[in-house]
């Protein structure tokens, strides 16, 4: 089945440009921001990440700087010329983050936020909709259809593992959802590694693996200093071990008929 392209500012997913977004979980820190920015940048990848605003499973875990982050974030987009994708986490941040994101990111806990889902539907801005926790595929693409049914067919969809009885890594990566996605419907696909294992070893290895199965890009987190991350270090890439992947990922793609 022929796979929709959806812009993300500059940047087309689903053609033969294979995409990668990197940057860190969470935004900390300007030079935090900007180093990993242009690191990344320099490395290929074509899309910044970088959270704003953070649901975390304890409430004394760091929530994201918010609207004091928005300055940051101007500055590094400005520096590096990148466009920009962050997670939505309520409706009411939607016009806040609007002129701040070039992509809408639907966490997992909001897959089933079907209220959040509409009201992102009526904007015109890409959304990345994450697979939930421990949502069915069939789950997952009704939720992307209270999006489209508000008219936004811009819908890119993540997979990032989903909760297991395994517990070896954080989560369960489905490559078969991956494949299933692209045979059966016309959604892009991207693959996030990073919490599908939560184990940053496993991160070069499954990437390779989601690019066989058929995905049209990453996500994946890197720290200029994972150890002493604000949130998910322990899967974060340092600058060295993200550029092993994309000098990986530039061999792999022409097998598959995709290039950086």
């Amino acid at each position: 089945m022929k796979t929709n392209v959806v812009p993300f500012g500059p940047v087309n997913i689903g053609g033969s440009k294979f995409a990668v977004i990197a940057g860190p979980c969470s935004i900390e820190s300007e030079d935090q921001l900007l180093s990993t920015a242009k690191f990344v940048k320099e490395s290929g990848a074509s899309i910044l990440r970088g959270g704003v605003y953070k649901l975390r499973t304890s409430p004394k875990s760091f929530q994201g700087l918010g609207k004091s982050a928005f300055d940051l974030v101007r500055l590094v987009k400005q520096e590096t010329n990148m466009p920009f994708i962050s997670e939505v986490t309520d409706p009411r941040q939607i016009s806040d983050l609007y002129d701040l994101v070039e992509v809408f990111q639907v966490g997992s806990r909001n897959m089933h936020n079907y209220e959040l889902l509409k009201e992102l539907g009526k904007t015109d801005k890409p959304i990345l909709l994450k697979r939930g926790l421990a949502g069915l595929v069939k789950e997952w693409l009704l939720a992307a259809d209270y999006i489209t049914e508000q008219g936004n067919e811009k819908v890119v969809l993540c997979e990032r593992g989903i909760r297991t009885f395994e517990t070896v890594t954080r989560n369960t990566f489905d490559i078969n959802a991956i494949a299933h996605v692209k045979q059966f419907t016309n959604f892009p696909v991207i693959a996030d590694p990073s919490h599908g294992t939560g184990v940053k070893e496993l991160i070069a290895p499954i990437s390779m693996a989601a690019v066989a199965a058929g995905c049209d890009g990453l996500i994946l987190e890197v720290h200029p200093n994972p150890s002493e991350a604000k949130s998910d270090g322990h899967q974060a890439l340092k600058f060295d071990e993200f550029e092993k992947i994309m000098t990986d990922l530039k061999k792999l793609l022409p097998v598959f008929d995709k290039t950086i």
